[in-house]
This record gives structure tokens, C-alpha cells and sequence, in this order.
């Protein structure tokens, strides 16, 4: 019996997007955080959050905060040169988020293990005072041959592709 869930499988590319909540320009209700790659590894921005995205009066939602950190830490990851998704987040929340105050963030990958990047985050004040720190577990995608041929890398070969040669 066919499981209705798995008509249409197809590779899983990892695409930079202009809609993105988080950092795309042409999304209408998005933050639009300019992150900055660093030759040091560490992805860097600034930002200043906006009244909309509180929880409560004055204090930024912190769901909205782990967002953000899951996504410094993703371009972290794409500085590396790796595609990979969030497969765990961790959040530490040391003091509030208020809005209309500027705020630093920056991402940086720890440890890397075969497919596992391992990544952390801060949000602090430009004094450096941290007010919130992430954890988190990225899983690089398997290579396919499409996207080894667009790094210009020789795609990995079945068994049965090495007999044939």
C-alpha cells in the first residue's frame, strides 16, 4: 500500500530566499536583518526591534528572539560553505528584549562531525551585555548529484555506478 504522504520526493536544496522572515528584503512583515560574514567565522548584525514582534508591552516575544538566533546561526553555517537544516535549538534567555533599543548578534559554528555542525549565538547590548545565548544542532543534506555538479565537486558513485565504468 503507497503512503499518500510520499508522492513526490525530491532532493532538499538549501536556497537563500528574498521572502525569508528573518532576513529577505521583498517580505512584506519581515525583520530585514542584514547579517554579516566575518573572516573570523563569526556571523555578525544589528538590530533594532520594532513594537510589532513584543509579547508583552515593551518586551520582545521570545519566540521571535530564537528565531533570529536560529538564524545568524544559519548563515554561519552557509559561511562554513555547508547546507544544513536546524535539527535542534536550545535558547537561554538572560534578560529582556526591549524594543526600539539596539541589539548586536552574532553566530558562529563549535564542532563539526561528519553531517553534525554544532553552533552558537548571542544577543547582547553594544555595552556586551548578553541577553540571550543559543545552542543548536545543524544536519548537513546529503550531497546529490546535482548539487556536488554545481560545486563543481565529482558526485558520489553507487557500487553498482563503479562496476559499470
Amino acid at each position: 500500500m503507497s503512503s499518500p504522504f510520499h508522492t513526490d520526493v525530491r532532493p532538499l536544496h538549501v536556497r537563500s530566499q528574498s521572502r525569508c522572515v528573518v532576513c529577505g528584503p521583498d517580505h512584506p512583515h519581515g525583520l530585514r536583518i542584514r547579517f554579516n560574514p566575518g573572516l573570523d567565522g563569526v556571523v555578525r548584525a544589528e538590530w533594532v526591534p520594532a513594537s510589532e514582534w513584543e509579547g508583552f508591552e515593551g518586551i520582545i516575544h521570545g519566540g521571535i528572539i530564537s528565531t533570529v538566533l536560529d538564524e545568524v546561526m544559519s548563515k554561519a553555517v552557509a559561511a562554513a560553505q555547508s547546507q544544513a537544516l536546524t535539527g535542534e535549538l536550545r535558547v537561554r534567555f538572560r534578560s529582556h528584549v526591549v524594543s526600539g533599543k539596539t541589539y548586536l548578534i552574532r553566530g558562529w559554528v563549535t564542532e563539526r562531525k561528519k553531517r553534525l555542525l554544532k553552533t552558537e549565538a548571542a544577543l547582547t547590548t553594544p555595552e556586551g551585555e548578553e541577553c540571550a545565548h543559543a545552542w543548536a544542532a545543524f544536519v548537513a543534506l546529503p550531497k546529490t548529484r546535482e548539487s556536488a555538479t554545481m560545486q563543481g565537486e565529482s558526485p558520489a558513485r553507487s557500487p553498482q555506478q563503479r562496476e559499470d565504468r
